[in-house]
């Protein structure tokens, strides 16, 4: 059961980082408040900090203890944490992902519709019917963690993974979701695939998609899927993106 501490707790992770953690658990409003206390320290451009990396319910700070004591950043984060303001207050940024469901692009897909009792159709309505907040990066660049999985298409993990994953494939493994941004090896249940690419090294930022930020994943046919391609090998396409 997800909680969240009245104060966070504050421990080393080597002699130039920490992790300050604020509660337990996968749930929306622990995250916000991660994201209001990193929010809160970037603002203040506290001399010492050197980076911020928020997680599920932590931060991870990575600073200099020749400018910042342990003890001194503890005080920094109760301050913080004293005079916190919702993380809400924020306009909410929702990235549409286009993506083909099932076929070639999701060979998994039956896999999950029969796990889950449901029809194609049906797990289809399921995954794209809601906006998954990015709780965080990691794995491999690019890679975003994602909360709000419709938990009745759950499935579980691959027994042996696959060795080689094309980048954009969507795939589910326990009650997550998330999009492979990069060729490579895994275990998760690929349903679809989106023709974006979600990480290229010489962008700036390199990643599409941060902390913080909503996915909303929008079905589409595989003509569509080509099309799109094309329009971005030739320049012409842009993401959309949402305020609310």
């Amino acid at each position: 059961m997800a909680e969240l501490f009245s104060n966070g707790i504050l421990h080393p992770a080597g002699e130039r980082a920490a992790t300050f953690e604020v509660g337990r658990g996968i749930d929306p409003g622990i995250h916000q408040h991660v994201r209001s206390v990193q929010l809160r320290l970037e603002k203040q451009s506290v001399r010492g900090i050197n980076e911020i990396l928020p997680t599920y319910c932590t931060l991870f700070i990575e600073y200099d203890p020749m400018l910042l004591s342990f003890s001194t950043l503890e005080t920094v984060l109760r301050d913080v944490e004293s005079g916190l303001e919702s993380v809400s207050e924020v306009l909410k940024r929702i990235v549409e992902i286009p993506t083909c469901y099932g076929g070639e692009h999701g060979p998994d897909l039956e896999f999950v519709a029969e796990n889950a009792g449901l029809g194609i159709t049906e797990v289809i309505a399921r995954h794209a019917g809601t906006d998954y907040l990015v709780y965080m990066m990691g794995f491999t660049p690019g890679f975003t963690y994602l909360g709000g999985l419709n938990e009745s298409i759950a499935t579980p993990r691959l027994e042996t993974p696959r060795v080689i994953i094309p980048a954009g494939s969507v795939g589910i493994a326990g009650s997550q979701t998330g999009i492979y941004p990069s060729d490579g090896p895994g275990g998760w249940r690929l349903i679809g695939k989106t023709p974006v690419s979600l990480f290229d090294p010489a962008k700036r930022p390199p990643t599409l998609l941060e902390p913080g930020h909503y996915l909303r994943f929008i079905p589409i046919s595989i003509e569509e899927y080509a099309a799109i391609s094309d329009d971005i090998k030739q320049g012409r396409y842009k993401v959309t993106e949402l305020s609310a």
